[in-house]
């Protein structure tokens, strides 16, 4: 009877995947309004380009990429390296096999907001920027990370939620449910979509093929980045 039991009972669901790819604590964030921003930045093989930029976080899309900024490291497609706002000017050198393909996500005030991010011979694309400040954010310590994030094949969505902070997402691969009052679409490869505080919405799966999205994100230190339910009127 147990083993009858026991073969009838249906396999578990796969397991959602989540990895930090890269991050860092935000010390004291102070009163300056701060956006998000993202570009592509495609360097040719072997060639190498500086970058000088606000707190931010690469992420390699295809090809490799050399870093230097202090110490030396390599990263390959589906690895990232954080860029920290401040430091000296970091270099980047591309894979001799192959250019080099990175997202580039920045958390920077308005005054930065326009800088260059790197000359040639790299190509630059902004692909995204939030067009307010984000909201809600207070003096204080905050943790700053970029995350990859794979749900399985058809997923029903999540639960309400919102953010603590805020988050910026990219779509890698698949095609999830986003839903936002009631509203469901369809968020395909390439799409990014910003979550600032307070913004209730869910996250599916309804394909045959896993979803896997980054989220660049922003949140209180010791605070859980995502909040079940819908946020308390103040």
């Amino acid at each position: 009877m147990t083993v009858a039991a026991a073969a009838q009972t249906p396999p578990a669901a796969p397991a959602i995947a989540r990895t930090v790819v890269a991050g860092t604590k935000l010390p004291s964030l102070g009163n300056t309004p701060l956006y998000f921003r993202a570009v592509s930045v495609s360097i040719p093989p072997g060639q190498k380009i500086s970058v000088s930029a606000p707190n931010g976080i690469l992420y390699q899309l295809s090809g490799s990429t050399e870093i230097a900024d202090g110490e030396a490291k390599k990263i390959t497609a589906g690895a990232g390296a954080l860029i920290a706002g401040g430091t000296s000017t970091s270099s980047l050198t591309a894979g001799n096999g192959r250019p080099s393909t990175l997202l580039y996500f920045l958390l920077a005030p308005k005054d930065v907001l326009d800088q260059p991010v790197a000359a040639a011979p790299a190509t630059v694309k902004e692909l995204y920027r939030t067009p307010a400040p984000l909201p809600g954010l207070e003096p204080g310590s905050y943790e700053l990370n970029l995350t990859r994030v794979t749900f399985p094949p058809w997923m029903p969505s999540n639960r309400p939620h919102h953010r603590s902070g805020a988050a910026l997402y990219y779509i890698v691969s698949g095609t999830g449910a986003n839903t936002v009052g009631g509203t469901t679409a369809a968020r395909g490869p390439g799409s990014l979509i910003y979550e600032p505080l307070g913004l209730v919405h869910q996250w599916g799966n309804p394909g045959s093929e896993p979803l896997t999205f980054l989220a660049f994100n922003i949140n209180p230190e010791g605070v859980p980045a995502v909040i079940p339910e819908t946020p308390a009127k103040p």
